[in-house]
Formats: structure tokens, C-alpha cells, sequence
């Protein structure tokens, strides 16, 4: 039996967990330029180093034996050096974590709003939600939002907030507007136990493919920017650019064996329910595009002809290969894997 009224009231914990989403969103912006503008400018207040130090040290040095042979300085203070070690004084105040903070306070308020929502949808249809596009873009939303939300609690990731934030959001926004399906039964084809581990750790994959693909954008982004020169605006807010690079390539790590396990698994259900493990469908083929493309950026990554930046293209590559399969693959081919529901 389908509880409708329940199912409405899923929607409606959607539209709240987007609502809480816009509102982080923006506080992860203010977070980005408070604390870029900041360190923009104690950039600007570094102390000299090198030739000016020591200029500086010996200027310091001879006004202090001036001052020693003629006593009391002019204002009948004694006189002193200047010590060049000390830090320099500057007007610029230290950036405030405070706008950073609040976005990840509401972002938990989404994520609690995108947890309430899957069990609604899913009690009102007696089933795992995971039989259509609607549901898969609920359950890897929420994924992405709970590992951001976690993963928060031991780093300081408030700079990533803003971009997990914003393609949660628009996922959110097509699943609602583009996706939507009305709570419905399974197909008979898709009752099976491999429809939970199957799908769930697929969509958990993607979740961690985002977050991985946001990371490695901003890799790049910096990575050019400390090219150029002095990093300015909100890129100043981020980690160095070597740093990022090794959170993307972790985040992939962990990533690229649970989609293995989705490319295996999906072949023992094929296997199961068609009497093939392969055949070539459509989906089938662009989930192990997607794996090619990610094995060649692990690859890539730890082969030393390989710079570091061509190999977190072939990362992105593989993030717009999962696009094109859940948004393309899904709506307009057909297949054995028709089960959009649209």
C-alpha cells in the first residue's frame, strides 16, 4: 500500500533541506571572502626578509649608536634598535571562522531534512528508495551532505562547504523539478537484494566522486593562480594547491574500489535476473567508461611522467562521464536499465 500523504510530506522535507542549502550556500561565500581578504592582507604585512632585513638590521643598528653616544633622544626618551625579528604591526584583523561556522551548522540542518526525507519516501513505499532517478538523486544527495557534515567534524573543510553545497543543490532542484516521480511500487525486474547493494553503494560512490571532482577543480583553480603570482580573493582562502591535490587524490582512492564493487556487483544481478553478466547495454557500458576513466587518473597520478594537474583533468573527465550517464544515458537511451520512471 503506497502512503501518499507521506510521500508529500518527503517532497516537502526536500524543498526544506533546499531551502537550508541557499542559506549555507551563502554564508560559505561570506566564509570564503572574509577569510580570503584576510589573508590577503597579512600577505601584504610579512616582515622583509632577506637583503631589506638586513638593510633594515643595519640602519636599526646605527640609529641605536646614535643614539647611545648622544644619550637621551630628542624627546628625552632613551633611545633604542628596532627589532627587526619582531612581527610586523598591521591594521589587518585575522579572519573570522564565524560565517564559516554558521554555514555548517545549517548544512546540518539540511542533511537532517535530507535523512528525514529518504525515510519518508522510503516508509511510503514499503521499499528501499532506490527504484527510480528521483530517489537516486535523494539518496546521493544525502550521501554527500552526511560525508561533508562527518568528515567536518575532524577538518577544517569550511572552504569546500560552498562548492558541496552548490551541487547539492542543483541536484536537488532538477530532481525535484525534472525527476520527479510519484510514489509508485518496484518494478517486479528490480525486487532483488542486489537493488540495495547495488545502487547503494553506487550512489555512495557518486557522493564521493563530487565531493572529489569540487576538490579537484579548486586544486586546479589555485594551482594557476600561485602561477600567475600572489594569490588574491577568495582562492587565498583555500589550502595551498599541493595540499589539495592530495585530498583529491585520497578522496579517489577510497572512491574508485566502491565503484569496482558497483561495476561487479551489477554484472552478478545481471547475471541473475537476464541470464548474462554482460550485455552491452547502454548503462552497462558507461559504468565501465566511468571506471576506465578513473583507473587512467590513478594511474596517471602515480606514474611519474604524468604532471599532477593532467592528471586531475582525467578525475574531472570522469565526474562528467557519471553526468552523462545519469542525466543522458538514463532519459534518452534505451536499454535494460530503463528505470528513470520518467
Amino acid at each position: 500500500m503506497i502512503d501518499q500523504e507521506l510521500a508529500r510530506n518527503a517532497d516537502i522535507a526536500v524543498w526544506a533541506a533546499m531551502v537550508a542549502l541557499a542559506v549555507a550556500m551563502l554564508a560559505f561565500a561570506a566564509h570564503l571572502a572574509v577569510t580570503g581578504s584576510g589573508r590577503e592582507r597579512a600577505s601584504e604585512g610579512v616582515r622583509p626578509s632577506g637583503v631589506d632585513a638586513q638593510s633594515a638590521g643595519a640602519a636599526a643598528g646605527e640609529s641605536g649608536r646614535g643614539e647611545s653616544e648622544g644619550g637621551e633622544s630628542e624627546g628625552g626618551e632613551s633611545g633604542g634598535g628596532v627589532d627587526v625579528l619582531a612581527p610586523p604591526e598591521t591594521d589587518a584583523p585575522a579572519p573570522t571562522r564565524r560565517w564559516g561556522i554558521i554555514g555548517l551548522q545549517v548544512t546540518w540542518l539540511a542533511t537532517f531534512a535530507l535523512v528525514a526525507a529518504v525515510v519518508m519516501r522510503s516508509l511510503s513505499v514499503g521499499r528501499a528508495p532506490l527504484g527510480n532517478m528521483y530517489e537516486f538523486a535523494l539518496v546521493a544527495c544525502m550521501f554527500t551532505l552526511v560525508v561533508y557534515s562527518l568528515w567536518s567534524l575532524r577538518k577544517d573543510r569550511l572552504w569546500l562547504g560552498l562548492f558541496v553545497t552548490l551541487p547539492v543543490l542543483v541536484t536537488l532542484g532538477l530532481a525535484m523539478v525534472s525527476w520527479h516521480t510519484e510514489a509508485s511500487k518496484l518494478m517486479p525486474s528490480l525486487n532483488s537484494i542486489w537493488l540495495i547493494i547495488h545502487v547503494t553503494i553506487a550512489t555512495l560512490s557518486v557522493a564521493l566522486f563530487t565531493i572529489g571532482c569540487a576538490v579537484a577543480l579548486l586544486y586546479l583553480a589555485k594551482d594557476r593562480a600561485e602561477q600567475r603570482g600572489p594569490v588574491t580573493g577568495w582562492l587565498a582562502a583555500l589550502p595551498e594547491s599541493k595540499a589539495l591535490e592530495r585530498i583529491t587524490y585520497g578522496i579517489h582512492i577510497v572512491a574508485f574500489p566502491l565503484w569496482t564493487f558497483t561495476l561487479i556487483a551489477g554484472a552478478i544481478w545481471a547475471e541473475q535476473a537476464w541470464g548474462r553478466y554482460w550485455g552491452w547495454d547502454p548503462k552497462e557500458v558507461w559504468t565501465f567508461v566511468i571506471w576506465v576513466v578513473y583507473a587512467a587518473y590513478l594511474h596517471a597520478r602515480a606514474t611519474s611522467g604524468w604532471a599532477a594537474r593532467k592528471a586531475t583533468w582525467l578525475a574531472v573527465a570522469g565526474f562528467v562521464s557519471i553526468i552523462i550517464n545519469y542525466a543522458v544515458v538514463n532519459v534518452f537511451f534505451v536499454g535494460w536499465h530503463s528505470y528513470s520512471g520518467l
